[in-house]
């Protein structure tokens, strides 16, 4: 009886199974991540020509400094993030060091590019006498934003340069993947609600939503 029901659990017949569901998978991944790609650009590209056309273009001081804003944000903690999570996927094949290597650096020119944008939007509301920090888009930006350094900085303590004995990291590895998602969907929710809240500072009173404006659509 023992031996029956060891033979069901047997490694190989793990093995087996879990072939047998992620090939499927594994097969049209590529068209999963080429997808993901498009949209990531082109999320990219209408900030910045909302930004850019829309809104006055960029600059480093005036109005026109909000605008670096948003455009940092999206590429930085939506591109760029979503591309560092998507690393382990694609080059599962590449080795491990390479892979951990290339994931830190995304996250690293994702960080660079969203203080850029933090500092934009900061200056402008000094220069502009607004209050910082005034609005549900900016506590859920923020507290984004210090949690992405946090995990970014216990990721490198971990795994890159690991201090952490080997039973500690595989401890914390399924925390590091699930704050990771978390963390990507509270930027992309974060972005949203910028873009929000940019749209009605900007539109309200002056063209109706039922007009289909360009930037409303």
């Amino acid at each position: 009886y023992l031996h029956k029901r060891w033979s069901l659990v047997h490694p190989s017949k793990v093995f087996q199974f879990s072939r047998s569901f992620f090939t499927p998978i594994l097969r049209t991944l590529p068209w999963y991540v080429a997808g993901s790609q498009v949209l990531g650009v082109a999320c990219v590209v209408i900030t910045g020509v909302w930004m850019g056309h829309y809104r006055g273009g960029y600059a480093w001081d005036g109005s026109a400094q909000f605008n670096v804003h948003p455009l940092c944000m999206v590429l930085g903690l939506v591109f760029l993030y979503g591309d560092a999570v998507l690393v382990y996927r694609v080059f599962r094949n590449e080795t491990k060091r390479s892979v951990k290597i290339l994931h830190a650096l995304l996250h690293m020119m994702a960080l660079v590019i969203s203080i850029v944008g933090l500092v934009a939007v900061f200056d402008f509301h000094s220069s502009a006498k607004i209050s910082h920090m005034y609005s549900l888009h900016s506590w859920c930006g923020m507290l984004t934003f210090v949690l992405f350094v946090l995990q970014w900085l216990l990721g490198l303590g971990f795994f890159l340069f690991p201090w952490a004995s080997a039973q500690l990291r595989s401890w914390y590895l399924p925390l590091h993947v699930f704050f990771g998602l978390l963390l990507l969907a509270m930027s992309v929710g974060s972005c949203l609600l910028g873009i929000t809240e940019k749209l009605l500072f900007s539109m309200l009173g002056k063209i109706k939503y039922n007009h289909f404006c360009v930037q409303y659509v």
